[in-house]
């Protein structure tokens, strides 16, 4: 920066005067301007507003909720509207769901077993009773990079609740090949993630889906060839 801020014409004397001015000011600028203050009736304290509580950390993780707050009832669960008279009407969760098979995530409910034990009959046409799935038993096997177990796909679980316009072609291209997969797109809600973690069992139940065991070769094998 150029002496004197650039301005060489002011001189010296004036800018000392000025810097001792500001140090002066900065000392004792605080109490004399109290004291030069008119006295006036005392302000009213302002009365305490309260504070909302901080949210827990990671509340926003439904994985992570204690077990006293899983499945509440309807009027409680923020998706229900809790003006509607029929939210009242609905059964709580944790009394519908104390008889079925349990799960360690989720909503903690085995809907699979459930369905497999005729605990449950989900109606496949909203206009009639008595339509029947078309439930196709086919797996399919995706191989997985690494150590992973390689994914299996059961049709047969799916086609039991799903018709096959649900997920092809819009989701998954039915042919071998058209579909790259990844965790990631899964974890944003693509693929698989467009039910899984919503609708259906969560994608921290890594060994649901990946129950296909690799055959490794032996570390000392490995080496000798």
């Amino acid at each position: 920066m150029p002496a004197k801020g650039g301005a060489t014409d002011v001189p010296d004397a004036d800018i000392k005067a000025a810097v001792d001015y500001m140090v002066a000011a900065a000392k004792d600028g605080a109490p004399a301007a109290a004291a030069t203050a008119p006295a006036g009736p005392a302000a009213q304290a302002a009365p305490a507003t309260p504070t909302a509580p901080r949210p827990a950390a990671l509340s926003f993780n439904r994985l992570l909720k204690p077990a006293s707050k899983r499945n509440p009832p309807p009027p409680e669960d923020g998706i229900h509207d809790p003006d509607n008279d029929g939210t009242h009407a609905l059964q709580p969760p944790l009394q519908v769901f104390e008889s079925l098979p349990r799960s360690n995530a989720g909503n903690r409910v085995d809907w699979v077993k459930a369905l497999d034990n005729n605990l449950i009959g989900p109606r496949w046409d909203r206009t009639d009773p008595a339509a029947a799935p078309v439930v196709m038993d086919l797996n399919i096997v995706r191989e997985v990079k690494g150590s992973m177990p390689d994914v299996v796909y059961p049709h047969k679980q799916h086609t039991a609740w799903l018709d096959c316009s649900n997920c092809h072609p819009q989701i998954f291209i039915p042919q071998k090949g058209a579909n790259q997969i990844s965790m990631a797109a899964i974890l944003l809600g693509q693929k698989c993630g467009v039910c899984h973690g919503k609708v259906a069992f969560p994608v921290s139940e890594c060994r649901i889906c990946h129950s296909k065991k690799k055959n490794v070769m032996p570390v000392k094998n490995a080496q000798a060839n």
